[in-house]
């Protein structure tokens, strides 16, 4: 299993030098990639945690990213695509994998914050429609010598996108989810599947094994198949219920039971830890209380 680690785009340290100092920390210290998420807004009257209270754009923050670092990946979980037309999308990550020599991955979701629906003119529905087409349209703007593409959601009239990304077929494609329908979806038309924030253990276990026989129905490896886990980390107090928390030594044994979930690829978000993602904590602590968590549960050790 692949250890990364969550860019700093939430709270507090969600400032450039965290940005860039974090991400070549993690680079030299043998982190695999660098996450980030999407959250463009809150309503007043919504109780959200104050993980998104304080959010930068998650593209430009992996931008910002890359233009330090060399080898550590850079992807994106999630991006909520009817907020953004598909051809717009497929500019910006296009863009960001030629400027990183080829180092993103993008992950699409579908949205929850209705507030958010509401500022974007989107909708959601019908979610398993919309985003199939919206995977297809981003497939032929990468990789076709004349992009077409007529759908219910989306059209594409024939034109030609460039330049194309630095990756063949185009920066990999995660899905999220929790839905039967959704992990199948994943398995079935995506390069993996990316779990939310909030999912179990049990959860990530069952999707990885739904998401792997679809794939397998559908005449592809289900060992290809990538699984994404964001693991909210709680250092210090442990929590049984949650296998990212306590000593350094719990938190690196609970990642170990992820492995054996399946998962290929687990990225240690500290953006969820109140100390550090919220837009009131102490930027000198959270910095330092950051490095302590990066440093100890680097893949070196």
């Amino acid at each position: 299993m692949l250890i990364s680690w969550g860019c700093p785009v939430s709270g507090v340290w969600a400032d450039p030098v965290s940005v860039t100092s974090f991400a070549m920390r993690a680079e030299e210290l043998g982190y695999h990639g660098l996450w980030t998420f999407q959250r463009l807004l809150v309503g007043q009257e919504q109780d959200l945690a104050p993980v998104y209270r304080s959010v930068l754009d998650p593209l430009l923050a992996l931008t910002y990213a890359a233009a330090r670092t060399d080898r550590i990946r850079l992807g994106v979980a999630v991006i909520n695509l009817p907020y953004v037309s598909p051809a717009y999308l497929a500019k910006q990550a296009g863009t960001l994998d030629v400027l990183s020599g080829g180092r993103f991955d993008l992950g699409l979701g579908t949205g929850w914050s209705e507030p958010e629906f509401v500022a974007t003119g989107s909708r959601p529905n019908p979610r398993g429609k919309r985003t199939e087409e919206y995977v297809g349209v981003l497939r032929t703007l990468w990789n076709d010598e004349v992009s077409v593409f007529e759908g219910d959601c989306y059209t594409v009239a024939p034109s030609v996108m460039a330049p194309r990304p630095v990756q063949p077929g185009g920066p990999p494609i995660l899905l999220g989810g929790t839905a039967e329908v959704a992990l199948r979806r994943a398995g079935r038309i995506a390069d993996g599947w990316v779990s939310s924030s909030g999912a179990t253990l049990p959860d990530i276990t069952r999707g990885a094994r739904l998401v792997r026989r679809a794939a397998e129905e559908a005449g592809r490896d289900p060992d290809a198949v990538r699984i994404v886990v964001r693991g909210v980390v709680r250092a210090g107090r442990r929590d049984d219920a949650a296998p990212l928390s306590g000593t350094f030594a719990q938190i690196r044994a609970g990642a170990e039971r992820y492995a054996q979930a399946g998962v290929t690829e687990l990225f240690y978000d500290l953006n969820w830890d109140p100390l550090i993602g919220s837009p009131d904590a102490d930027l000198r602590a959270a910095a330092d209380r950051a490095e302590e968590i990066l440093t100890a549960l680097a893949p070196a050790h």
